[in-house]
């Protein structure tokens, strides 16, 4: 007899120990029956479930028991990241603490200090995991820099560069003075800010008149090498050609003709700061100009800003604009809103920066990605969302990769330090392998030393709906379980992670990594807000089911995220839930109160026997079923 109170907690825990005692949650990879598989969205190794993540463990942990009730043979691989830069700051903010930094470790020590850090706490997330009732094969847990992972991530960059789609060079690319890393475009949140345009004098080096220029960064001045105009501007026609005194430090640049000049910002003319500014960096390749490099990596001025040398950026643009002031050539100072990049993971403003860097030739897996979309062999759902995809894929940048850090898979490239014949200097000393060489297989050279930088931590997540089971081995897990059936996950990581989930399934396996994709949207509070800890309106998973039970939690999740637009949640849903639930459980219980011991089981064949309401209750529930079955 249960109960007559219902208990959550003794319930989940009594009945999700037995389901991991005899083994329900696991897959075969040798079974006859048909295959369906989800590969968990990997949560950081750092972190704790927020509600986005209940959402998502809630959906598909709905598709994964309907499919495995239906007789499906029914993997759900559950894993996490390494998280690159997230882990790496935890580690340091400890070693801070005690006056510590990595680098009085050195490199070694300090992973070594990371893993114990990550077998310490890193299985707080899949306990919480666990704690929400997910039902995932747990014996093929994954972790990101897990051994297999790892020759997989090496397996395709070297197949990549072999190809030419992985090369490295010298451009502008997004750094983070504060984690003193290079990042992605889609790594840099941008956010509209009340700022300033400065209106700058520029005078000729010679003779009379001068040329006004706008900026909102009047500190990069002091790595200016031109003034660019637009040929097409009849107000500048006649002075293309012609030489400038750079402000303040009163060094030549000349005047240059470039068409990328829109005639309509500003004044028309714009100064040029090819280390600094990307658009810079192209006119300058464009009219050959020098590159002066004015920012150290944590944006301290250089020894190219004179008298500015180790200010702090911000406090370099108050005195420049004060030194402006004083020398008459600062004309006007206007308020201007414009977007400003901030580090996604320390919120520190980035840089353009110009910086030597790995970097992944992205338009030819992009084509590819868009076209198994385009062509229904993935679908995304809602439909919506492949106009937004499309358009990231169209207008693509190629991918920078490297990371400064230390935490994550360390680029597989050697250099040999002594080039000693002209096949090596060909290749500039670079050896690309999977596997530590012992020489150069250039020179023979045994002087070779390993690229300081890891790859960015989503190279390895993009890999993870093959790499985890099993690839670049032919195993009975890849042939059964891929591709996966579905990904459930959030429109935040479309571009992060599932486009690129896309493009290196289609170039590695030669087919889809998923057939559907469904994004769901993102949770708010009851007022529709963002949820952040700085609002102080942040909902912790852990303590609703607590509260009102794993049950009633995911319950009212489920029926939040059938509205399909963002969730405004609400912690009285939780209790009519709650409510609701404890009314299955009292019928239940009247039932087996009121059933005999010699009570027998109805066939289908004597139900034309029953009274009028137990017929309508078995039409019913038979109904609701197959609503169910057909939404799903």
């Amino acid at each position: 007899m249960i109960d007559k109170s219902f208990d959550p907690k003794g319930v989940e825990e009594k009945w999700y120990g037995l389901w991991l005692e005899k083994g329900y949650f696991q897959a075969d990879s040798k079974s006859d029956k048909p295959s369906y598989c989800i590969v968990i969205p990997p949560p950081n190794v750092t972190g704790s479930l927020h509600i986005g993540h209940a959402l998502d463990i809630t959906l598909q942990d709905i598709m994964v028991r309907w499919k495995r009730m239906s007789g499906f043979n029914t993997l759900w691989l559950p894993g996490t990241d390494h998280a690159g830069i997230a882990t790496q700051n935890v580690v340091e903010k400890e070693l801070k603490v005690r006056g510590m930094s990595r680098q009085d470790l050195g490199r070694e020590a300090f992973i070594k200090k990371v893993w114990e850090w990550k077998e310490q706490y890193g299985g707080r997330i899949i306990h919480q995991l666990k704690r929400l009732g997910a039902s995932c094969d747990w014996s093929r847990e994954r972790f990101t820099l897990d051994e297999g992972l790892s020759r997989a991530v090496k397996e395709v960059f070297v197949r990549l560069h072999k190809e030419g789609l992985i090369y490295r060079g010298d451009y502008i690319i997004n750094w983070c003075p504060r984690c003193h890393t290079a990042l992605s475009d889609l790594e840099v949140e941008h956010e509209e800010v009340k700022g300033r345009l400065y209106h700058i004098r520029y005078n000729f080096a010679k003779g009379d008149g001068h040329v006004v220029v706008a900026t909102t960064r009047p500190e990069t001045l002091l790595g200016d090498t031109a003034v660019a105009v637009n040929p097409n501007d009849k107000r500048y026609k006649n002075i293309v050609g012609k030489v400038l005194s750079l402000p303040v430090l009163g060094r030549e640049i000349p005047v240059v003709g470039d068409e990328f000049v829109d005639v309509g910002f500003g004044t028309g003319a714009v100064k040029v700061t090819p280390a600094h500014d990307p658009n810079d960096f192209e006119i300058a390749q464009r009219h050959n100009l020098p590159f002066i490099k004015i920012m150290t990596g944590d944006a301290k001025m250089t020894d190219e800003a004179g008298p500015y040398k180790g200010q702090d950026r911000f406090k370099c643009r108050e005195h420049i604009i004060r030194d402006l002031k004083t020398a008459g050539l600062l004309v006007e100072v206007k308020d201007h809103k414009h977007g400003i990049g901030h580090c996604y993971r320390c919120k520190t403003v980035v840089e353009p920066y110009l910086s030597k860097q790995w970097f992944v030739k992205i338009k030819p897996l992009a084509e590819d990605a868009a076209r198994a979309v385009r062509k229904g062999t993935v679908k995304i759902i809602p439909q919506g969302w492949e106009n937004s995809y499309f358009d990231w894929m169209e207008n693509i940048k190629d991918w920078c990769i490297s990371r400064q850090i230390w935490w994550g898979h360390r680029i597989p490239v050697w250099y040999c330090s002594d080039m000693k014949n002209r096949e090596c200097k060909d290749q500039n000393g670079i050896v690309v392998t999977t596997a530590a060489p012992e020489d150069c297989p250039y020179c023979g050279s045994r002087n070779l030393v390993q690229d300081e930088d890891v790859l960015d931590t989503w190279f390895s997540s993009a890999l993870w709906p093959f790499s985890t089971l099993g690839w670049p081995d032919d195993t009975d897990d890849l042939r059964t379980f891929y591709p996966t059936s579905v990904l459930i996950t959030g429109f935040d990581i479309l571009f992060f992670w599932v486009a690129r989930m896309i493009m290196m399934g289609m170039k590695f396996m030669d087919r889809e990594p998923f057939r559907h994709v469904y994004i769901h949207a993102l949770v708010r509070d009851a007022t529709g807000h963002k949820m952040s800890k700085s609002k102080g309106n942040v909902v912790d998973p852990l303590e609703m089911t607590d509260t009102y039970g794993t049950d009633s939690f995911r319950f009212t999740l489920a029926a939040f995220a059938a509205q399909g637009r963002d969730i405004k949640f609400s912690v009285k849903r939780i209790e009519g839930y709650r409510n609701f639930i404890n009314k299955i459980w009292n019928a239940a219980r009247f039932i087996l109160v009121n059933i005999k011991a010699n009570d027998e089981i109805v066939s289908a064949a004597e139900i034309k026997n029953l009274s009028l309401a137990d017929r309508w209750i078995l039409s019913r529930l038979s109904s609701v079923a197959a609503e169910v079955n057909s939404s799903l």
